[in-house]
């Protein structure tokens, strides 16, 4: 594990000094996991691409103020999250409808035996489910279940109060499972 972080903080140096083979190193390992963060909460692939690459410029742009003190990935992360959220805002003041709803996560390899798949399938289900969610359920059950973040860092992602986050994470919960059970599947 030390020879994998000790690499990405070389990749890291290297960027800073401007190396172009690092930078393309790092978006390389980290590209996948950025376009389908974007993507769960845009739910339209061009945008979420879009936020994806002007993500990764923003990170090299500004790599002085990457302390280490979380992992670069991490720190990726929540530019992208910011970011999309930021861009899912915007077009909820122009009332806009994401074009692209139909659940596609971008290009994944599969390497799941049997059971895993089974697994894999139930996931993209309820993930699917999730998204016929209110947008806000949708992004804050992303932001909490699939991303990992807990309360407070939705809190402080999102704006809201530690009640009102609270409070609307479990009235999305319990839709969810309404939608889950009225389907049959999962519940």
């Amino acid at each position: 594990m030390n020879r994998v972080q000790g690499s990405e903080n070389d990749l890291i140096t290297a960027c800073r000094n401007g190396e172009r083979r690092a930078q393309l190193a790092l978006y390389s390992q980290y590209y996948k996991a950025m376009y389908n963060s974007a993507f769960r909460i845009l739910k339209d692939q061009g945008l979420a691409e879009d936020v994806m690459q002007e993500s990764f410029l923003s990170a090299f742009s500004n790599l002085d103020t990457f302390r280490g003190e979380v992992t670069f990935g991490a720190w990726l992360k929540r530019i992208v999250i910011n970011n999309s959220i930021y861009q899912y805002r915007k077009i909820q003041k122009r009332n806009e409808v994401a074009l692209d709803a139909d659940g596609h996560q971008g290009e994944y390899e599969n390497p799941f035996q049997s059971e895993e798949i089974e697994v894999a399938q139930q996931a993209r289900a309820i993930i699917k489910v999730m998204q016929d969610l209110p947008d806000n359920y949708n992004m804050l059950l992303n932001l909490h279940l699939v991303e990992g973040y807990d309360y407070e860092e939705i809190c402080e992602i999102t704006g809201m109060s530690y009640a009102n986050c609270r409070t609307t994470i479990s009235r999305a919960k319990s839709q969810l499972r309404e939608k889950l059970k009225s389907l049959g599947s999962y519940a």
